[in-house]
């Protein structure tokens, strides 16, 4: 596709952006030269007001922040009235105003925001209808300005925007639609969105994941690094719920043969997947696990070079948070103890009943045994899942 070809976003993001850091910080100095109609806080606003016939009067949306852009001239007249006066009379007028110039920045800085989330709702919305038509870094641009948005918390003007937008089913489109071509990049970065709108507002979004085919997608699709990374986010977020549909899909086995990846940063993400898993997962879903010799493949990755022994796991842990040296050793040992570390996911997690978790421990230590490759081998993690375990 010819650059002449594809379509870059709209400018006025850009201006909005300004606008908007402009009245962030008139809102935060509302008395540091506020009175200066060519202060670099103010002037912009005050022409954005001169010129609200023909921008904002075309927009029922942009009334109130018109009405916002009025008082302010009227609060800045005031200001500069008041700062030609002398006496207490003019002081107390001119805390006050300025208190008022701060408040109304406030409004502004909101109503701008609201015009910057339709301005972006609504193009990345239109780009990811034909994303092949769009410059590819403009298009990751926007996700990535998308996720950023929504992970700040919830709005529920934000969220009107994307469901009236349809935007997930955009998102799901791009991640799961294989006749749409797309680069793997843009992929991950909607498949990083979505995660987001599971933060965002999970009782509306996570309905959507759990009938769509975005799970799917990130596990027998893609099977990237970034694409198990989301899925750890997405366990963590929906909990049992994802698991069971995990398991139900039949997908255990394929995440847990990304232990045996090439591609480390894939092994370490595959694992962090599988402690969410064993936190999180019912019977089913660590049976599902232990039938794929999962706990042969955790104690050849212990016994790796980037394995190693953390006996008394419970204690290193809490020391790990204030010791440097050790934190340097886990993340260069990502698979340090992971037997242990397994086991205590099983043990302090929500998808076991306690008769379950004692049957499946006698079960782990039984598969270590027959795992190792020595004694002396069983025995260090035999004992460490022991001393990870709680009293």
């Amino acid at each position: 596709m010819e650059d002449s070809q594809k379509q870059e976003p709209p400018s006025v993001l850009k201006v909005l952006e300004a606008l908007k850091q402009a009245s962030h910080d008139l809102q935060n100095n509302p008395s540091l030269d506020s009175d200066d109609s060519n202060s670099s806080s103010i002037k912009p606003l005050l022409e954005l007001e001169t010129e609200s016939d023909n921008i904002l009067s075309k927009d029922p949306n942009l009334s109130t922040l018109s009405k916002h852009l009025s008082h302010l001239k009227a609060l800045v007249q005031s200001l500069q009235s008041s700062r030609a006066r002398h006496g207490l009379a003019s002081f107390v007028t001119r805390r006050l105003t300025t208190h008022s110039l701060s408040r109304v920045a406030a409004a502004i800085e909101s109503e701008i925001q609201s015009w910057i989330d339709r301005e972006s709702v609504e193009c990345l919305s239109r780009c990811l209808r034909e994303p092949s038509q769009h410059n590819e870094d403009e298009l990751v641009k926007l996700l990535t300005q998308f996720e950023d948005r929504v992970s700040q918390g919830f709005n529920r003007e934000l969220q009107d925007l994307i469901l009236k937008s349809k935007l997930f089913s955009s998102l799901e489109s791009v991640l799961c639609n294989p006749n749409i071509s797309v680069s793997m990049m843009i992929r991950e970065h909607s498949a990083m969105a979505i995660s987001a709108l599971i933060r965002f507002n999970k009782d509306v979004f996570v309905g959507q994941v759990l009938m769509g085919q975005t799970i799917k997608a990130l596990i027998t699709t893609m099977a990237s690094a970034n694409s198990i990374g989301v899925l750890c986010s997405l366990i963590r977020s929906i909990k049992s719920p994802l698991v069971d549909e995990i398991e139900s899909n039949g997908q255990i086995p394929k995440i847990i043969s990304f232990l045996s990846s090439p591609d480390l940063q894939i092994r370490v993400l595959a694992f962090d997947c599988v402690l969410e898993i064993g936190y999180f997962g019912r019977k089913e879903a660590i049976d599902a696990m232990l039938e794929q010799d999962l706990i042969r493949k955790l104690v050849e990755l212990q016994r790796s070079e980037l394995g190693g022994d953390l006996i008394d796991l419970g204690r290193i842990e809490s020391r790990i948070r204030e010791n440097s040296r050790e934190k340097r050793f886990m993340a260069s040992h990502p698979f340090a103890s992971c037997v242990a570390r397994f086991w205590v996911q099983l043990e302090v997690g929500e998808g076991l009943r306690q008769r379950e978790k004692r049957a499946l421990k006698q079960l782990i230590l039984v598969r270590v045994r027959e795992a190792s490759a020595s004694d002396a081998e069983a025995a260090t993690i035999v004992a460490e899942v022991l001393w990870g375990s709680s009293p």
